[in-house]
């Protein structure tokens, strides 16, 4: 019996424990991001979507990897969020490291979802379960703290106070800033999903190694700004940073469309 009740807590520990370090957006950003995705699908891609996701909305089907970590079956998933990166690097340099990596992490993980998704023979549940992980991994990796450092847990350890309330840096990019502003997922897409024809044509023809760059840069400026025990003055930091978020949101929407046109049409 004590054995049996033992392992029920350290299971909850675990299941507690993977959210925090792999979330990235919460809920609301995870869905603005899909809104403005599927604003940007070709006929072909939203036909192809629809018939996987049935009744679901890319923004709805967007929160289901983080949701699913409640089950211990897909626990194996916990690194396809996410790629730690401890030191900056040039373009170049991001280049060659990707090219080394064999890793279980958000790059690897999403170059193999993008191949399994364009081939014809795979079942339904595998293109279900593997377009709903694209979805979210490609939002996840424009959250700059997922390109984070190993040593704090993209963010987690660096402790702040925000808005008087004890928070982290990991925790104040994936719903803090969001919820600042006070609007639902669909008045957010709304209000920021304004692109024009050259930032269309840039963002999605730009590789997966280049959205990584773009994000470790946001995250080693974001490092070099907070030390853990900072009182952060959340109006101040929204004013300064609150159109980097809106930016990477929008960014994530328009190149997911952009993975999704080029796989179903």
């Amino acid at each position: 019996m004590k054995t049996n009740i033992f392992k029920k807590i350290l299971l909850g520990l675990v299941i507690i424990y993977l959210p925090v370090r792999s979330m990235a957006w919460g809920t609301e950003g995870h869905r603005i991001a899909g809104l403005i995705a599927e604003s940007y699908l070709t006929p072909k891609a939203r036909a192809a979507v629809s018939g996987i996701l049935g009744d679901t909305s890319i923004a709805i089907a967007s929160n289901w990897a983080d949701f699913i970590k409640s089950d211990p079956a897909f626990n194996y998933l916990y690194n396809w969020h996410f790629i730690d990166f401890d030191k900056p690097y040039t373009f170049p340099e991001l280049q060659l490291y990707l090219k080394q990596d064999t890793a279980v992490d958000a790059y690897t993980k999403l170059n193999f979802l993008v191949a399994e998704l364009k081939k014809k023979s795979i079942s339904k549940d595998k293109k279900q379960l593997y377009l709903r992980m694209l979805i979210h991994i490609i939002e996840d990796v424009h959250q700059p703290m997922h390109t984070g450092h190993t040593g704090d847990k993209g963010g987690n350890d660096i402790k702040v106070n925000w808005m008087n309330n004890p928070s982290n840096l990991h925790s104040i990019w994936d719903s803090g800033l969001i919820e600042f502003q006070q609007l639902s997922y669909t008045e957010y897409a709304k209000t920021i999903n304004h692109t024009t024809a050259a930032q269309l044509k840039e963002w999605q023809k730009a590789p997966i190694s280049q959205w990584l760059f773009e994000s470790n840069q946001i995250a080693e400026k974001l490092y070099s700004e907070v030390r853990s025990g900072d009182n952060l003055n959340a109006y101040k930091y929204n004013y300064n940073h609150i159109d980097v978020v809106n930016r990477q949101l929008l960014k994530a929407g328009v190149r997911l469309a952009g993975v999704l046109n080029g796989i179903f049409g």
